[in-house]
């Protein structure tokens, strides 16, 4: 069965001077400030449609891994998850970097790397994000 989620955002004036709210919806768990210089330049308190991008990229992974790991015999105790999206104004996302580092039992490194690329290949927003490169940097912690 499919599920749909739900953001809004309301933008007033022009790119450069005006600014925007993203209401998650589906969740209800807040209303978050926009702008392009928080975008472009420092966050200043605001967030970005990267930040967004990278919030769901790293807790599709997380979730995508973890099962891996589980269905392996090896459920993981815990993993960090970091996701870096680049953004290059003009350019647009020219690159999206994630790191994991895991508390894994019974497994070792090598096959925690295994693991962790075939959780970025099936993770739905990797895929969703083919358009540009994506590296991953996994290692038991």
């Amino acid at each position: 069965m499919a599920t749909t989620r739900t953001a809004t955002t309301v933008w007033e004036g022009t790119l450069f001077e005006g600014a925007g709210k993203v209401t998650l919806e589906s969740s209800g768990i807040g209303t978050y400030d926009v702008s392009w210089p928080s975008r472009a330049e420092s966050a200043n308190g605001k967030t970005s449609p990267e930040e967004l991008i990278a919030a769901a990229h790293s807790a599709c992974f997380s979730m995508a891994f973890s099962n891996g790991l589980s269905q392996n015999g090896t459920p993981p105790e815990e993993l960090t998850v970091s996701a870096e999206v680049e953004f290059t104004p003009g350019t647009g996302i020219t690159g999206i970097a994630l790191t994991v580092r895991g508390k894994v039992s019974g497994l070792i490194n090598e096959k925690f790397v295994e693991l962790a690329t075939a959780a970025k290949e099936g993770c739905p927003v990797s895929q969703a994000l083919a358009a540009v490169p994506i590296t991953l940097d996994a290692a038991l912690a």
